[in-house]
């Protein structure tokens, strides 16, 4: 059994927080480069020239690509192996409030009824689960809400079958238009119950985008996905173009045989996140 001081967690969070924060990550950076270079659109082109360039300025300036720096989420795959002593959200909450701080980054987190601000963008949204090994790997990811707003849920009928599911993604992508910041990254969920539908929407996001999906079904419905969307013309920030959607990720697991959740969790361009194995 290996032991692990919660302050090693506060750390990890801290440092993912002021990384991805500041700028995406090279497979974000990568794709938008690639979409530049095959974006047949002049407004399109100029719209994903302005993007890299701020985050070209902001990497060599150390200030955040967008100043919504979200909300504060947080993936801990935690081995079975590992005895953490002290409080892990503690931990994970002080990371944040160390980051925030730190990095002048806009503390956005308020009383959802109350609407007062907690002043250090905590609690962070934490979700935990356990696996095999005896290490813990820390995914941080901030999420702002113009593109959390637009995404959905919806609990479809089985005899929709996979022509209802393509439906209802191409629905709330017209439905979302400009607003979460396109180019866009999709996170999809199939299956499982109401919320764990969302869950792993949220977890697909956390894929690099040069990596395919395991499953070769779901790796050609991710693409036939990303070609029906960019077709729709909406383009970067919705001015038109080729390029609404730079990845399109999915999860599925087994479901209920009266039931078909699927959840659309969308991403803007910058599709923050950061993350270490300690």
């Amino acid at each position: 059994m290996r032991e692990i001081d919660s302050s090693e967690i506060a750390a990890a969070v801290e440092r993912c927080f002021l990384k991805a924060c500041i700028t995406p990550g090279t497979d974000v950076l990568d794709a938008l480069k690639e979409a530049y270079g095959k974006e047949s659109d002049a407004t399109a082109r100029a719209i994903l020239k302005q993007i890299l360039d701020n985050d070209g300025i902001a990497q060599d300036n150390c200030m955040p690509c967008c100043q919504d720096t979200g909300m504060s989420v947080v993936f801990l795959d935690i081995g079975r192996d590992v005895h953490i002593t002290g409080s892990i959200d503690d931990a994970v909450n002080e990371g944040v409030r160390q980051a925030y701080g730190k990095g002048y980054f806009r503390k956005s987190v308020l009383g959802a009824l109350s609407r007062k601000n907690t002043g250090d963008n905590t609690p962070a949204v934490i979700h935990e689960r356990i696996v095999d090994g005896d290490s813990v790997r820390v995914i941080c990811a901030p999420k702002g809400f113009g593109s959390e707003n637009m995404s959905a849920l919806k609990m479809l009928k089985p005899a929709d079958g996979i022509s209802g599911i393509k439906d209802f993604v191409l629905d709330t992508v017209k439905a979302a238009g400009g607003s979460p910041c396109p180019p866009t990254v999709i996170g999809i969920g199939i299956g499982g119950t109401f919320e764990y539908a969302a869950l792993m929407a949220k977890r697909a996001l956390m894929r690099p985008l040069d990596e395919e999906n395991p499953d070769p079904d779901l790796a050609d419905l991710e693409e036939e996905l990303k070609q029906k969307i960019n077709a729709l013309g909406i383009g970067p920030m919705g001015m038109g173009g080729d390029t609404y959607c730079l990845k399109v990720s999915i999860q599925e697991f087994p479901t209920h045989l009266a039931g078909l959740p699927v959840a659309v969790n969308i991403n803007c361009h910058a599709c923050r996140h950061a993350e270490e194995t300690i």
